[in-house]
């Protein structure tokens, strides 16, 4: 809203300063400041308020160190990131900026489904929470209408690439791209890294192209689902799921600005996605929203975020990965979601593998998810999160760096 505010008391008024909002950097760190500061200031209140409710973790009792002293922890402190990440963006971000709009809906769509999981999981007593297939059923919901607004919306593009050509009277004439629609996204490593959706069906034959929207929007319901169900097996011990998500995040928002910014993106030889810079301001409101939620949520933990924060966090940083179109890098740099989901689906392969042609289940690891496994060899829950973040943090300048390896 300041956004708007601004820019009509610059261009009605002149007011100096009022300017100011106009550029992306400022509003960015506007942005993340004032996240910041909510998530540190008014997670407090949110957390005493969770204690006065009784709204605390009933933990299981796995055989690992340090467990029982978890048990009442205030959760659903994914609140905390929303509501510190949404005020931010709607004071700063061009709200009617089709990306924004689209984050906007996703933080508050999986932020109800989280919400409602952890409701029977406290208030019906009920550890099993929300049915899986009801769970599945929301991300595939949000997955169809993400999907179906990014192929049909007439303000999602890519524009394409200027070239310069030399007239019959030897004067040099810009000659600019278009803008168009297109299915097409980037393949790391690869030098010629364009790859369109389009070609999967196109030896079908002529016309067929026309139906590759289809094969667009079943990925985007996969990535959505794993992203958000693997960002939910991270969140098991304190700060792990918050880090390792800042780390990811930090990094699509790398993306998102040489992707918006016409002179990056030419120079890095990429797609120039007109209007998808002001995911900026949203991705700088998330950051500073889960680090300052780390405040509280390093060990030991004074909140746990609930599904009400991972199922949240798993989505936005799935749809950001999409419409800056490196969902294909997603399991390099969320390689931490895709181990802690992997090693959960070779736990259960194996044990029923093994049970069925052996009578007897066995196991790869000592407890899925995997960072359960390194708490049973006796690892500290800090020295854990702290090397999973180092790892992050290598995912993630291996990911920037296919900007230009290839």
């Amino acid at each position: 809203m300041l956004y708007y505010l601004f820019d009509f008391l610059d261009k009605q008024y002149d007011i100096p300063g009022a300017g100011l909002f106009q550029f992306l950097t400022f509003r960015a760190a506007m942005a993340v400041l004032l996240s910041l500061l909510i998530a540190m200031v008014y997670g407090k209140r949110i957390i005493l308020f969770l204690q006065r409710k009784q709204i605390g973790e009933t933990v299981r009792d796995l055989g690992l160190e340090g467990q029982s002293q978890k048990a009442g922890t205030p959760t659903m402190g994914g609140l905390i990131i929303i509501w510190s990440t949404l005020l931010p963006v709607l004071l700063f971000a061009d709200v009617q900026n089709i990306y924004v709009i689209l984050l906007i809906v996703t933080t508050i769509w999986m932020g109800i489904i989280g919400f409602i999981d952890d409701y029977i999981k406290i208030f019906k007593k009920d550890k099993q929470g929300l049915k899986g297939r009801f769970k599945v059923l929301g991300q595939v919901v949000l997955g169809l209408i993400v999907g179906l607004t990014l192929y049909f919306h007439p303000d999602v593009t890519i524009k394409e690439k200027d070239t310069t050509t030399i007239t019959e009277n030897f004067r040099v004439e810009k000659v600019f791209g278009e803008e168009t629609k297109s299915l097409q996204t980037n393949v790391p490593f690869f030098k010629n890294n364009q790859l369109d959706y389009a070609d999967f069906i196109s030896w079908m034959g002529d016309g067929v192209a026309d139906y590759a929207w289809i094969i667009f929007i079943g990925v985007v319901i996969l990535i959505v689902t794993a992203v958000s169900n693997g960002a939910n097996l991270t969140d098991g011990i304190d700060g792990l799921a918050a880090g390792s998500s800042a780390i990811i995040v930090l990094t699509l928002g790398i993306f998102a600005f040489v992707s918006g910014n016409i002179q990056f993106s030419g120079y890095l030889d990429i797609f120039y996605l007109p209007r998808v810079e002001e995911l900026v301001v949203f991705i700088a409101a998330f950051v500073g929203a889960l680090v300052g939620f780390l405040w509280y949520n390093t060990y030991p933990a004074q909140v746990f975020m609930g599904d009400t924060g991972s199922l949240t966090i798993g989505g936005v940083i799935a749809v950001i990965a999409i419409i800056v179109r490196k969902e294909l890098l997603i399991p390099i740099l969320c390689g931490i979601f895709f181990a802690e989901s992997l090693s959960v689906m070779l736990q259960v392969g194996y044990f029923k593998h093994t049970k069925k042609k052996y009578g007897e289940g066995k196991r790869i690891f000592l407890m899925a998810p995997l960072h359960h496994h390194y708490q049973k060899k006796m690892y500290h829950e800090s020295k854990i999160v702290t090397r999973f973040w180092i790892i992050g943090i290598m995912l993630a300048i291996i990911s920037i760096v296919t900007l230009k390896i290839r």
